[in-house]
């Protein structure tokens, strides 16, 4: 986990301070390869900046990421969890970190699923007596009977949220990420991850997530970041940055609209 800078207030688990990320995009992989072997001496990329001079302060509650798509929620998850890095910028956390993020990201897809949660226990630091004592409850919440014991390359994208929610919620964590997991799934386990978020938010953990279910943010969410183009657009009640929200994904709607149809037919 990234602690570059000094633990956050004793009032907030996680804190930003002017964080970017930059991509460097090449057209073709041989460029990248011509870029090395020339040490840097031609450029053949170009910058695209995921995320820039992000700084906020999350608060002991449940806050929403909003934005359109290629907006940079996901990438600033990744960040906090340390699954990236940042280009610039400081990043500290307090307390133990758990994320759902992609569908399946973190599994080994041929160990079976009992073999993945002691994994995404070492990565905790869990020890793995702790974590088989946890095992039977995480088996009986992700409701994977014999699959349990069977490689995640033979589970369904829904049976895989299932044990990466289970894994991440069985153990105390003071911080939960969470990137649009909910939206996989059906009804029945939904409403199980809602009541077991629901709990964490009685015990004073920050819970961040990624979600374009606005009744849920309604709901569950205490406040609300907008983010557009990698940049914080406003922050605040969720009542104040949902119509904003609308907004942004209405323009862009708009606007690839007009794309599609300026095109010319073909017949």
């Amino acid at each position: 986990m990234n602690s570059n800078i000094e633990k956050p207030e004793v009032n907030y688990h996680v804190e930003l301070r002017d964080v970017s990320k930059r991509y460097n995009i090449y057209d073709k992989p041989t460029d990248r390869l011509k870029e090395i072997l020339l040490r840097n001496k031609r450029c053949y990329h170009r910058e695209y900046w995921a995320l820039s001079d992000f700084s906020y302060k999350f608060q002991r509650h449940t806050t929403a990421i909003l934005g359109a798509n290629g907006s940079g929620k996901s990438t600033l998850l990744q960040l906090m969890a340390g699954v990236v890095q940042p280009t610039t910028g400081q990043i500290a956390t307090r307390g133990r970190l758990t994320a759902i993020l992609e569908l399946g990201a973190g599994f080994q897809t041929e160990y079976t699923g009992r073999e993945n949660a002691l994994l995404y226990g070492m990565i905790l630091g869990i020890s793995e007596e702790e974590m088989k004592d946890r095992l039977d409850e995480i088996n009986d919440y992700a409701e994977l009977g014999d699959f349990f014991d069977q490689p995640i390359k033979t589970y369904s994208s829904g049976m895989v949220v299932r044990l990466a929610f289970a894994c991440a919620t069985s153990v105390d964590c003071d911080i939960l990420l969470i990137d649009e997991a909910l939206s996989v799934g059906d009804e029945h386990f939904k409403w199980k991850c809602l009541k077991r978020i629901a709990k964490l938010q009685e015990n004073d953990k920050t819970i961040i997530f990624v979600s374009h279910n606005m009744q849920t943010v309604r709901d569950f969410c205490h406040s609300a970041i907008l983010l557009n183009a990698g940049k914080i657009v406003d922050a605040g009640a969720v009542d104040d940055i949902i119509p904003q929200y609308c907004e942004v994904v209405k323009s862009k709607e708009s606007q690839s609209h007009k794309r599609f149809t300026s095109q010319p037919s073909i017949i």
